[in-house]
């Protein structure tokens, strides 16, 4: 068993809104500063953007979870941050890649998971998955 096998694991699902002003490219320069962050930090997960919201799923050590989700809620480019969803986790969902990013087509698909909250979300969200062209 390696050691980060033996570490426990948190998740967190949150959405927010890209701040009032910013280019849609902002995105990209988010999601590399965050793989880099995310991967000394041991945090896996995947961005996923409709050109005006973000919904993020976040996976890792729980310190470093909260540590980042502190960073996130201080961000300026994120308005009105709303964890969704928040737990232990048993086994990584994103071992595949570090800090995956993905833009999807049109508000409505990222609409219906800013509009639920708790386990219905993060599973409503997870169903998306396939749906997604994934940038890892």
């Amino acid at each position: 068993m390696t050691e980060e096998a033996k570490l426990p694991l948190h998740e967190i699902f949150y959405c927010s809104t890209l701040a009032q002003g910013l280019p849609p490219g902002t995105v990209g320069l988010i999601a590399s500063r965050a793989r880099a962050y995310n991967a000394l930090h041991g945090i896996t997960g995947l961005l996923v953007f409709d050109g005006l919201r973000f919904c993020q799923h976040l996976e890792g050590p729980p310190d470093a979870i909260g540590t980042l989700m502190q960073r996130i809620g201080k961000d300026p480019r994120h308005v009105g941050v709303r964890v969704l969803h928040e737990a232990p986790l048993a086994v990584r969902r994103y071992s595949g890649f570090g800090m995956g990013l993905a833009e999807c087509e049109g508000p409505d698909l990222m609409a219906g998971v800013h509009a639920l909250h708790g386990e219905k979300a993060l599973r409503h969200f997870l169903a998306l998955l396939p749906s997604f062209d994934i940038n890892g």
